[in-house]
């Protein structure tokens, strides 16, 4: 009785119902339903009931209630008839078999009905469509190249001879190796070579591998599939090779890539795929890298410390940048851009430059290079109060200040040494035997990495506070 109380109550609440068999047979309407009958092309009801649901009511899922045993609760259905909203569910007897469904239709045109809430849907739809668009839209921009292979300043030889050697690089998908001092502009080429390529409407991803913890580096480059490990992103993270893809990839700084990377990169480049991280699935990939050192790869294959299969694959197009030592004669371009720029950046006025003080800056030997002058220029521009920078606004700057306190400092006093038996023949003070040997490690340090002190600190496992403290005990090493 409750059963057919409930049936009862649900038909004169609806707008119509159908109840079918175990083989999707139609075995009942509601009278409700029979209104329905002439917009799908039947006259009577005889012709309705007991024919298979999906060849009389098209696009119905009533069939995948049946074979599922899911209901599809508050769903559109359109076809001929018209617009509905509809509720399906399985009918299940006492064992919990599914034996039938009933369908009901809630509600006929929802589009009159519903207006309301379907235009507030329609709008939050659009809403996120342009939602979605913009943060495309940024991006793409975020990806884009910043510098083009004018915006490496210099006319002098060396800077026309690079400039050549970039656009030709830029013809080709040839990976490039950008090989020079630190601050001497590698990253400014790598973008320049990805803007004149066939890619540059793709997308350049930047990866500085020293910034990135090598427990990181995995994941940052290959991604990581949903649920890969405790932590891990439940949708999942894209690694910078599928952001790349079809565009140019970054790696800067690949001399500090480790090397149980180096055989998953050379992978990579050899055969264009790649696996996720706790994913067996293989992805294809479409890119072009472009990898900048400031260490001597050559060296480090020699010591075992990089992949020599690695470095060929690498080394297909190498590109050295010449540090600003070696093309003083394009110092005034870039003064004179540097200082532009940081006017502009700093809303304060734009400083010129005295002759002395451009003498003064092409008599100095800049280790750290254009990112070295850079530094100097900017700290002469906002801390000096003159209208023109003179060379006394720039032996002010804390780096030459540090430098020139180290070069002028006065050789410690030799400690006087307490009285002792006499050393047996052949043999040295301890004290001279390490200093002999920190001494010698830190020249052949600074050999390998062609003066760069912040390689050397790396290469010799000390701090750079370290390496300066014993560069300015032997200056002529600095």
């Amino acid at each position: 009785m409750a059963a057919q109380s409930l049936f009862q109550v649900l038909e004169t609440s609806v707008q119509g119902m159908m109840v079918l068999d175990r083989e999707h047979r139609i075995v009942w309407i509601s009278e409700g339903y029979k209104r329905f009958l002439p917009a799908l092309g039947f006259g009577d009801e005889r012709e309705f009931v007991g024919r298979r649901v999906e060849e009389v009511v098209p696009n119905t899922l009533m069939a995948q209630v049946i074979e599922t045993g899911q209901p599809i609760l508050v769903d559109l259905l359109t076809n001929k008839a018209g617009s509905f909203l509809v509720s399906r569910l399985p009918l299940r007897n006492e064992a919990g078999e599914v034996i039938g469904a009933l369908g009901m239709v809630l509600l006929d045109h929802p589009e009159t009905t519903l207006r309301p809430l379907m235009q507030k849907f329609a709008e939050l739809q659009q809403e996120l469509i342009e939602t979605r668009r913009q943060l495309a839209a940024e991006q793409a921009r975020s990806r884009r190249p910043k510098h083009t292979i004018a915006s490496f300043i210099g006319s002098s030889p060396a800077a026309l001879e690079l400039k050549r050697q970039a656009r030709r690089a830029a013809l080709s998908d040839s990976t490039v190796l950008l090989l020079g001092e630190t601050g001497t502009g590698k990253e400014l080429l790598a973008h320049a070579i990805h803007a004149a390529s066939a890619r540059a409407a793709k997308p350049l991803v930047s990866v500085n591998i020293a910034a990135v913890p090598d427990t990181l580096l995995e994941a940052e480059f290959f991604g990581v599939a949903p649920g890969a490990y405790t932590g891990a992103e439940r949708k999942g993270r894209a690694g910078k090779f599928s952001i790349a893809d079809g565009g140019t990839l970054f790696l800067d700084e690949i001399g500090d890539m480790p090397l149980a990377l180096q055989s998953k990169l050379l992978r990579v480049l050899q055969e264009q795929e790649f696996e996720p991280l706790g994913s067996n699935q293989v992805l294809a990939v479409d890119l072009r890298v472009v990898a900048a050192t400031s260490r001597d790869l050559a060296a480090m294959v020699a010591r075992g410390e990089f992949r020599a299969d690695l470095y060929y694959r690498l080394n297909v197009l190498p590109l050295r940048v010449p540090p600003l030592r070696e093309r003083m004669a394009d110092l005034e371009a870039l003064v004179e851009t540097l200082l532009e720029d940081i006017a502009r950046r700093s809303g304060m006025p734009h400083k010129p430059l005295s002759t002395e003080a451009l003498e003064w800056l092409a008599a100095q030997g800049w280790p750290g290079n254009i990112r070295e002058l850079r530094n100097v220029l900017e700290q002469a521009s906002l801390m000096s109060e003159e209208a023109v920078l003179t060379p006394a606004c720039f032996e002010a700057c804390s780096s030459f200040a540090a430098r020139a306190r180290a070069l002028a400092a006065p050789p410690r006093p030799a400690p006087v040494p307490a009285p002792q038996a006499p050393a047996p023949a052949g043999l040295r003070p301890l004290p001279e035997v390490i200093e002999r040997v920190e001494r010698d490690a830190i020249a052949q340090a600074l050999s390998l990495t062609a003066g760069n002190r912040m390689a050397a600190a790396r290469l010799l496992q000390i701090s750079r506070a370290s390496l300066y403290e014993r560069l300015a005990r032997w200056p002529d090493l600095g």
